[in-house]
């Protein structure tokens, strides 16, 4: 008698598939993701900063790209990024969160540091984050680059709007949006690492 199949091959087949579908539509972006390459690359010319949002899985996200843009970017003989996470500071995180409103956490962050040649990127699988778009609109204000790195939930909702670029990826299961945002990262990373 055959044995049942396996769901969780069948689940994990699946979305490995599903997967390799996202990353091969994502090859009709390339000239986007080289457009939010020659604008980091700028900021870094110009000695300014970038600052990186996001929420839950997004906020991992921005502290792996500071982490990729300041050390695995760096190279001997040319001019180091200045990349920070603003979802890194959990003190600070959280008394806005708690003595204002979880919604200005990103927003009152900026307000301390940003400057007009600052570049600000929020990272929102739905695009829709309150504290992902205040942050992005009090930066547009000022007068920094933002971009939006998001999903195609919602057409990359109020964020692909909102900022100057912006990037939808080609997906719409929460999962693999954070996948593929994660592998943009690493290209955006491997692309400073070989620009020589």
């Amino acid at each position: 008698m055959a044995s049942p199949p396996d769901k969780f091959e069948h689940n994990i087949a699946k979305y490995m598939a599903d997967s390799m579908a996202a990353i091969e539509a994502m090859k009709g972006q390339t000239a986007t993701i080289s457009m939010i390459a020659k604008k980091l690359n700028e900021t870094r010319a110009d000695d300014s900063t970038i600052y990186i949002m996001g929420n839950g899985g997004s906020a991992s996200t921005a502290s792996h790209m500071a982490n990729d843009l300041n050390k695995t970017s760096a190279k001997n003989g040319k001019k180091r990024f200045k990349a920070i996470s603003l979802a890194d500071n959990m003190p600070l995180f959280s008394a806005w969160a708690n003595d204002n409103s979880y919604d200005v956490v990103f927003e009152e962050q900026l307000r301390n540091f940003l400057a007009a040649k600052d570049v600000v990127i929020g990272i929102s699988g739905s695009g829709n984050s309150p504290n992902i778009i205040k942050g992005i609109e009090y930066a547009n204000k000022t007068g920094a680059f933002t971009i939006g790195i998001t999903g195609n939930i919602s057409e990359g909702g109020k964020l692909a709007k909102t900022a100057n670029l912006s990037i939808a990826v080609p997906d719409n299961l929460m999962y693999r949006i954070e996948d593929l945002h994660l592998m943009l990262n690493h290209i955006l990373a491997y692309a400073f690492l070989h620009e020589d």
